[in-house]
């Protein structure tokens, strides 16, 4: 697959056109951003980690039923995805109090809910990502109702099966944020990525952070928790 004109770059990565019109080539970058932006930093490796990660997990959600993006990993950075036109809703589901939730509702971290909760935010940057419910999306025309429906199963379907594999790797998946994608035939797919970029994940004994709140908090050891996660998620 050929490498083309770029057609867009994110804070994370870069999107690459390629001679089938309904394939793009994305290229993971070691940039890392916070706080919708306003924090900036390296993490060494991260690229790397990211794509490799996120391919590992697409194709097990595959597995299970879930449609990705997903069509085949290039290099070490690299991989072929079909083109999709995101769907401006980010999906987070919450399994555990962290995070904005956290701050949001004046909780502690780490209170375990009873069900997995979903929330909604409007993707985009220049309005600092706000949270909307699923009427805001109708009214702003972002998805279909049967759309967000379709999301929000999806959604909850990948949040048992990810709490499940990280368990087993003894890590508590927290919370993650998901994106959607409509393909040419109107599928709506998983896209984006799944990695500590997107995911709050802790170790299960010592509940110590694995993810990019690392970054967020200067806790230290960034690059050190990215590696253990995708050390764990290897089996090596």
């Amino acid at each position: 697959m050929e490498k083309k004109e770029q057609l867009y770059e994110g804070k994370a990565k870069k999107v690459f056109a390629t001679e089938d019109p309904e394939k793009v080539i994305v290229s993971y970058k070691d940039d890392a951003t916070a706080f919708n932006g306003l924090k900036k930093g390296q993490i060494a490796g991260k690229g790397v980690i990211n794509n490799v990660m996120s391919n590992h997990m697409f194709q097990m959600l595959e597995q299970q039923g879930v449609p990705t993006h997903f069509v085949e990993q290039l290099s070490e950075r690299e991989t072929v995805v079909k083109k999709v036109s995101i769907v401006p809703l980010e999906v987070i589901i919450r399994n555990i109090s962290a995070g904005s939730f956290a701050k949001r509702y004046g909780v502690e971290e780490g209170i375990v809910f009873d069900a997995p909760t979903i929330e909604f935010s409007y993707k985009n940057d220049d309005l600092g990502d706000p949270l909307l419910n699923s009427y805001h999306a109708l009214a702003l025309k972002l998805a279909t109702a049967e759309e967000i429906e379709t999301i929000k199963s999806m959604a909850f379907k990948i949040n048992e099966v990810m709490k499940a594999y990280f368990d087993k790797l003894n890590v508590i998946l927290v919370d993650f944020k998901l994106e959607f994608g409509k393909t040419a035939d109107g599928t709506i797919v998983l896209a984006d990525e799944i990695s500590p970029d997107t995911c709050r994940l802790w170790d299960k004994d010592t509940k110590e952070k694995l993810d990019k709140d690392r970054f967020r908090r200067d806790l230290g050891g960034v690059e050190e928790a990215y590696q253990e996660i995708m050390r764990r998620l290897m089996g090596n």
